[in-house]
Parts: structure tokens; C-alpha cells; sequence
């Protein structure tokens, strides 16, 4: 079964499988995400789930048990 990944502000939505890379998903989308270690330390990668949660793409995969997610871009002008 696969989720439906929205990217917020840019509204581009494309499926993804359970447990796919974010990022990965994001590029396939052709949406960038700007990154630092790939560790989750920095916060370069980070964004926001459709609830406010923030999370480090870098380190987080297409959830198993949800059917569709937003997710919020944000810049920073550091990266």
C-alpha cells in the first residue's frame, strides 16, 4: 500500500512506499531539501509534519501506518 506525500507550500503530491527514504522521496518529487551531515544532528534537513512535528528528513521514512502526510517546507537562510 502505498502513502500519499504531499510537500507543502509547493502543493506537489506523489506516492511513496512504507519505509521509503524522505529525502529520496522529496527528489523523486523534485523537491529539495537542503542537507548537512545526513545524521539528523544539524537540523539542516528539518521540516514539519502536517501536525507541527518537526523532523530531520535525513533520518525519517515514509510512515507504515498512515495513508497520506504533508509535509511542510520551511527555509533557513543558514543552508
Amino acid at each position: 500500500m502505498s502513502v500519499k506525500i504531499r510537500f507543502l507550500p509547493e502543493e506537489v503530491t506523489i506516492e511513496a512506499e512504507p519505509g521509503e527514504p524522505l529525502l529520496q522521496v522529496a527528489e523523486r518529487a523534485g523537491i529539495f531539501i537542503p542537507t548537512g551531515c545526513l545524521m539528523g544532528s544539524c537540523h539542516a534537513c528539518e521540516v514539519e509534519l502536517d501536525d507541527g512535528t518537526p523532523i530531520c528528513a535525513c533520518i525519517t521514512a515514509v510512515p507504515r501506518e498512515k495513508s497520506e502526510l504533508s509535509i511542510n517546507l520551511y527555509g533557513d537562510d543558514l543552508w
